[in-house]
């Protein structure tokens, strides 16, 4: 099993940031090291606005210098880029029409209390920690997920 991190964006990238992204995340990854041993990792941009780091387990285990590593990179990338990749005020979700939206916490809140945001509306869980849960409880129903329980 894998080992996953999500870190989203406080905005939407452009083209060519997200290119930038992708090519820093290629070299981060290929240099990616735990106690000296290389992690097999990947890392890919979603939507526009998710960086999803994912290390094999099985070939490595991650440690805390490697995950420090990695919050490190990102920090430094996203000053480069002009991005918070740590602002955690932000929620996203997938509306009727299919459309990737990002808003404050506060005007979700509205959504939510308006009925713009549903039951079955899909959000973005990005608290998932491994590709199993990656692949069945990233986007899910606003029902199902934790922001539910908050909003």
């Amino acid at each position: 099993m894998n080992r996953v991190w999500i870190y989203q964006a406080d905005r939407l990238l452009s083209g060519e940031q997200v290119q930038a992204v992708e090519t820093a995340l290629a070299d981060f990854v290929s240099s990616w090291t735990a106690h000296g041993s290389a992690l097999a990792g990947k890392g890919i941009v979603k939507d526009n606005l998710f960086v999803i780091l994912e290390v094999d387990e099985d070939q490595a285990g991650v440690t805390g210098c490697s995950i420090d590593k990695s919050v490190h990179f990102l920090k430094g990338l996203g000053e480069r880029l002009g991005v918070d990749f740590f602002d955690r005020m932000k929620v996203s979700f997938i509306d009727d029409k299919g459309t990737v939206n990002l808003v404050g916490r506060g005007e979700f809140e509205s959504l939510v209390k308006s009925g713009t945001v549903y039951a079955d509306t899909l959000v973005f869980n990005n608290l998932v920690q491994n590709s199993i849960d990656f692949g069945s409880k990233w986007v899910i129903p606003f029902r199902d997920s934790w922001h539910s329980k908050v909003f």
